[in-house]
């Protein structure tokens, strides 16, 4: 059989997975239609097994194959759909005290900030006098962390009763709920027997790397039993922008590694096949308990499995059809994972390297020697495969992502088995000991490999967001697989000649970007700035800095836009985000910061949105505290003060808070948030205003100000954060006035763009801004 036909029968599956994947995603997506739509595909499968009895053929078998997949699937989320609906009507949308009755069934997750998140499987879920009961309901919890002493040493397995607060899921989710605990009671510490000494084997692990130095000791239990709770929040960003973050993460590649192992022991001992594979699947089996059966893990044992499976029937090149049957059986099991992104990538990479990585090793042969084009396609294969679905996370591309993974290729299985026998050998301490120094070497070359390559400039390429970055990188990958796979000729001449044209023009443009904003960005502001007004439109945000510290209050409406300015002012990084109150103009642009802050403090929040938001920078790293008068903080050498809001304000634009920034080289500023007259003369009240260089003019510059604010403050220059062309007619005339009585400097970023601030060696402020524009006042 020719190599073209055995690919297209091995393509044949393709159609099954992914009418199951769509079936399913529809269904998590929108269940009310799930009740409906499962009897339909049940009588539509019915049908198609009884035509493909009397008369089999390939495409009948695959059309019954795709039938009856998407009708389980569709049938697991009807049958979910009553429960799940329970717990909703329970919850009320999110904002409700819960008390929950659970097991933990995934591995505990610290952030930064402290905190650690657990998936967990809900026997009850009370509210008041209302509960839900039976069945198996799956819960994201999140303990604070003052909260985190009272899980003591439980692990996955542990029975706990949590008393905490809900918030609202997403459609699709595969959690019913997510709770933010307040208080844990650990029920049972000891999860039941297998689980018990899985979880001692991998402490025991974690305690016998503590004692070795460097990052390499945090690695080594990520690489052997994907354990990171030592792994520091450095460590992991620079894993995560050198692409090698999928190491510490178990995966297909992990089991197949064990299994191949395993196999490979029971051959050189003489072994049958049938022992060999059934050798195979106990060890597979064994690991997974080890490394805790949560669902990505139990996903990629599946895959194993199935793969042992194929290998059983003699079928064991058929790669990509044992891969669609493995996502048929997965979406039949748990269709949730049709919208989850780790599902995707992992789909993703195996089919890659199954089609790709073959044909791409053979076209980079015309280049290079063979041994380096084998090395190089495996993770050439996954990278454009993977790359436009981690843009919809990150939309950065690690440009030298290819690179550290052919370093790393060779440490991470040698770090990984010692490890992982390491982990084994804990009751013989001092082999263990040895084991882990042999794993700690290796893992120290790829975590070197991580810092230096995660740290050079230029290695993360801003990308387009969303789908249009989706678009657009997946654009660009198959044009590389095009010129790498084009053979030599002049029919292909052409083809070749366009995708290198379309890979250079998108690279060349985004990469200028790129330049400016990174590399050049930071030569084109004063690099003495203090304060600086971004250009965000409609909206605030404002940057302070002192001493190398830099704060960020508000983040307008775009986080296209302030990414942008963030990166003009070479800012990756802030040690201080005030959200002063709620409204999308103050908060809408927070996705360009996240997981880049570590405190936030922030007005009332109101519930709802704003909590979702708080609760989603805090899963990210960031710790969370509210605004109240007479709060206080140092920013690099600056102190910041808190005047406003007062307490008998619930929310909105008279909830803005209020800030006061003196020293360490800022000039005295008061910044307004959207105060409106009323409550600036209350404010004036509680605490009389002194004066300020630097005022942030409240509301964009709207009518409603009092003017006795100003003349006291009597700032030296006004700022006016305001979109061109408003539609709300801001600034007023009226305020325009106002200052320039008190003899304030206005700089408005709808005519000025970017404006920066500072003091110059005579003492005096300096001003810059973006564009001189005639007649600005």
């Amino acid at each position: 059989m020719s190599a073209a036909r055995r690919r297209r029968r091995a393509a044949r599956l393709v159609p099954a997975a992914a009418a199951s994947w769509a079936a399913a995603a529809l269904a998590v997506c929108v269940p009310q239609a799930a009740v409906w739509a499962a009897p339909a595909l049940w009588a539509v499968a019915v049908v198609g097994c009884a035509l493909l009895w009397q008369h089999p053929t390939p495409v009948r078998a695959v059309i019954a194959v795709a039938v009856v997949g998407a009708a389980v699937g569709v049938s697991h989320v009807a049958l979910a759909q009553p429960g799940r609906a329970s717990v909703d009507d329970l919850a009320a949308g999110g904002g409700r005290s819960l008390v929950v009755e659970a097991t933990i069934s995934g591995k505990l997750d610290p952030n930064s900030a402290g905190d650690i998140w657990f998936d967990a499987l809900a026997d009850r879920i009370a509210a008041g006098d209302r509960a839900v009961t039976g069945g198996v309901l799956p819960l994201r919890i999140g303990v604070s962390a003052d909260a985190v002493a009272s899980l003591g040493r439980a692990d996955i397995g542990s029975e706990v009763t949590v008393r905490g607060t809900s918030i609202p899921v997403r459609a699709g989710d595969r959690a019913v709920l997510v709770v933010r605990a307040q208080e844990v009671i650990v029920r049972a510490e000891r999860p039941h027997a297998v689980l018990a000494a899985a979880s001692d084997l991998r402490r025991g692990l974690v305690e016998s790397a503590g004692a070795l130095p460097g990052p390499g000791a945090a690695l080594v239990p990520g690489l052997a039993v994907g354990e990171t709770r030592a792994v520091s929040p450095s460590l992991d960003e620079s894993m995560k922008a050198s692409s090698l973050s999928h190491l510490t993460a178990v995966s297909g590649a992990n089991c197949a590694l064990v299994v191949g192992v395993a196999y490979g022991a029971s051959a050189l001992v003489g072994a049958r096949r049938g022992a060999r594979i059934a050798a195979g699947l106990v060890t597979l089996g064994g690991f997974i308990m080890l490394v805790t059966p949560e669902p990505s893990v139990v996903r990629a044992g599946a895959m194993a499995a199935i793969a042992m499976f194929a290998l059983a029937l003699g079928r064991a090149g058929a790669g990509l059809s044992v891969l669609c049957i493995a996502v048929v059986l997965l979406l039949a099991v748990d269709p949730w994972l049709a919208v989850s992104l780790g599902f995707a990538l992992s789909t993703v990479a195996t089919a890659s390297l199954l089609v790709l990585a073959r044909p791409l090793a053979a076209g980079l042969c015309r280049w290079m020697p063979r041994p380096l084009a084998l090395a190089l396609s495996i993770p050439l294969a996954a990278q454009l495969a993977c790359g436009p679905l981690l843009v919809l996370v990150d939309p950065r591309v690690p440009v030298l992502g290819v690179a550290a993974n052919l370093l790393a290729a060779p440490a991470a299985p040698v770090a990984t088995l010692a490890g992982l026998a390491a982990c084994l050998a804990a009751p013989f301490p001092w082999v263990q000991d040895g084991l882990t120094a042999i794993a700690w070497l290796p893992a120290s070359w790829i975590a070197a490999i991580a810092d230096v390559v995660g740290s050079l400039p230029g290695q993360q390429l801003p990308w387009w967001s969303e789908l249009g970055g989706l678009a657009a990188l997946s654009g660009v990958s198959v044009c590389v697989a095009v010129v790498v796979l084009a053979p030599p000729g002049t029919n292909r001449r052409m083809l070749r000649g366009v995708a290198v044209v379309v890979v250079c023009a998108v690279v060349g443009v985004s990469g200028g970007q790129t330049a400016l904003r990174t590399v050049a960005g930071p030569w084109t502001v004063p690099g003495r700035w203090a304060v600086a007004a971004c250009d965000v439109g409609q909206g605030d945000a404002v940057l302070l800095r002192s001493e190398g510290a830099v704060a960020l209050i508000d983040t307008g409406p775009d986080p296209a836009r302030l990414e942008t300015c963030l990166a003009r002012f070479g800012i990756s990084r802030l040690d201080l985000l005030v959200l002063t109150h709620f409204d999308a103009d103050h908060r809408g642009g927070v996705e360009a910061v996240r997981g880049r802050v570590d405190l936030v403090v922030h007005g009332p929040s109101g519930g709802g949105a704003a909590d979702r938001l708080l609760d989603g920078l805090r899963r990210s790293g960031a710790r969370t505290e509210i605004a109240h008068p007479g709060m206080q903080g140092i920013l690099g050498g600056a102190r910041w003060r808190v005047l406003w809001p007062s307490a008998a304000v619930a929310a909105g634009n008279d909830a803005s808070v209020v800030l006061d920034v003196r020293g360490g080289g800022v000039p005295d500023t008061l910044l307004l948030g959207d105060l409106s007259a009323e409550a600036q003369q209350a404010m004036q009240r509680n605490e009389p205003l002194g004066e300020f260089d630097v005022v942030k003019v409240a509301h964009h510059g709207s009518a409603d100000q009092d003017a006795r604010l100003y003349a006291a403050a009597s700032p030296t220059l006004a700022l006016i954060t305001v979109g061109a062309d408003n539609d709300y007619g801001h600034p007023r005339e009226s305020i325009l006035s106002t200052l320039a009585s008190v003899g304030a400097t206005v700089a408005r970023t709808d005519q000025e763009g970017i404006v920066a601030v500072w003091r110059g060696d005579d003492g005096a402020l300096a001003l810059w801004r973006e564009r001189d524009v005639v007649g600005a006042r």
